[in-house]
């Protein structure tokens, strides 16, 4: 069944059943598509299977934030583009706004119990990232020469850190790909249609590309549009999944001073406790950024910066997809790609997650404990994380 191009509902409705969504959708990106065809296909009948699973298939293969931009996709798919806009507002502001809170309010967080409760969620965050490795692997590289593809891009950033070095990574990854033609000439998807003309992808691709290019041209003369250059960056390179904006991003914000390692851990480590997209760190990370803007400005331009690029690019393909998800080519570089962003996440597992996080042999342990939950126990991530901040107040106790 093909996704219909017509408005079907109302704006206000697709703002109802996406803020429903964002209250309640815990446990990442994947379980996020569960969420949405449980609530959007079951129950609502907004759509057939086979059609979001075409719209799952697009929005997997593109950067930026799969379920966000499944989300947008539905909500243009119901209500036009004031639609696209309520499903982005909806899902994003339930956990940007406790993110906001909690960034505002980290910093009163003293004594034993709330140094303790902010070491847990440093010492959590390498369970999540590791689990995510694990998982990522799996898929991404599942032959020796993708994992050698991923190994490659370890060893890219050993030589090469920050963000241009991702870059570089991401780029030789994905002509090693080109080179391993993996890729066929069959669909990775069905038909998907949206109501988007040529013109208007047009406009969003080269919108994407001048960003992309214009902002660390003029972002020297101002901190606003530096920080808004520092994610929209992060948000364009984001391959394979929502924890692989936690390198991009510190490389973007640690590395120059803005945000100290321990506040970078202690967010990323409360963004899995809040439903919603992961992506909605990025409002932590706007909110506690040493120079100014930050504070609830920061939280804006880095929240609106770190999912345009991936809203842009999903605009710009939708007239050129079933075409697009052909072309053996495309999948091929596509494969490489992701087989190097393995890799660009298992380096930050080491630094700076790991080496920031694990001080002694309890710190080590509590952190393995929380990842045989999340792996072997299939414990929801809030669990864990409130798992991993009782231990580390227990470990600050016993110091």
């Amino acid at each position: 069944m093909t996704a219909q191009a017509s408005a079907r509902g109302t704006a206000g409705e697709v703002f109802a059943t996406f803020l429903k969504l964002g209250l309640t959708s815990f446990g990442g990106p994947i379980a996020h598509l569960g969420y949405f065809r449980d609530e959007l296909v079951t129950r609502r009948k907004w759509l057939s299977d086979h059609a979001y699973a075409d719209l799952v298939a697009l929005c997997q293969f593109l950067p930026g934030p799969a379920s966000s931009q499944v989300g947008f996709a539905l909500g243009m798919m119901r209500a036009g583009w004031l639609g696209a806009l309520a499903a982005f507002t909806a899902f994003t502001l339930p956990s940007a706004l406790i993110l906001l809170v909690f960034a505002m309010t980290a910093a009163q967080i003293t004594g034993p119990i709330g140094t303790g409760i902010l070491h847990g969620l440093k010492i959590v965050a390498v369970a999540i990232v590791a689990q995510a490795v694990w998982g990522m692997a799996k898929n991404l590289c599942p032959d020796r020469e993708r994992a050698s593809i991923a190994v490659g891009a370890v060893a890219v950033l050993a030589f090469f850190p920050g963000a241009f070095g991702m870059v570089g990574a991401i780029i030789l990854g994905a002509l090693a790909g080109l080179v391993l033609g993996r890729g066929t000439e069959k669909p990775v998807g069905g038909h998907v249609t949206m109501p988007v003309r040529r013109a208007q992808a047009g406009i969003a691709l080269a919108a994407f590309l001048a960003f992309l290019v214009v902002l660390p041209l003029i972002a020297g003369g101002s901190q606003a549009l530096a920080v808004v250059d520092s994610f929209y960056r992060a948000g364009a390179l984001v391959f394979g999944g929502g924890h692989v904006v936690l390198p991009l991003l510190q490389a973007e914000v640690v590395a120059p001073g803005w945000v100290s390692p321990d506040e970078f851990l202690a967010g990323y480590g409360a963004a899995q406790a809040v439903p919603g997209p992961l992506f909605t760190f990025a409002a932590y990370l706007g909110a506690v950024l040493g120079p100014e803007p930050n504070g609830i400005l920061g939280a804006t331009l880095a929240l609106l910066a770190v999912f345009l690029p991936g809203f842009l690019i999903l605009i710009g393909v939708l007239p050129f997809w079933d075409r697009f998800r052909t072309m053996a080519t495309a999948q091929s570089l596509m494969q490489g790609a992701n087989a190097a962003v393995v890799g660009i996440l298992g380096a930050a597992l080491y630094s700076p997650v790991f080496t920031s996080a694990i001080g002694d042999l309890r710190d080590f342990t509590l952190a393995l404990a929380c990842f045989i939950l999340l792996l072997a126990w299939k414990a929801p991530p809030w669990l864990v994380v409130v798992v991993a901040a009782f231990g580390g107040v227990v470990l600050a106790l016993i110091a």
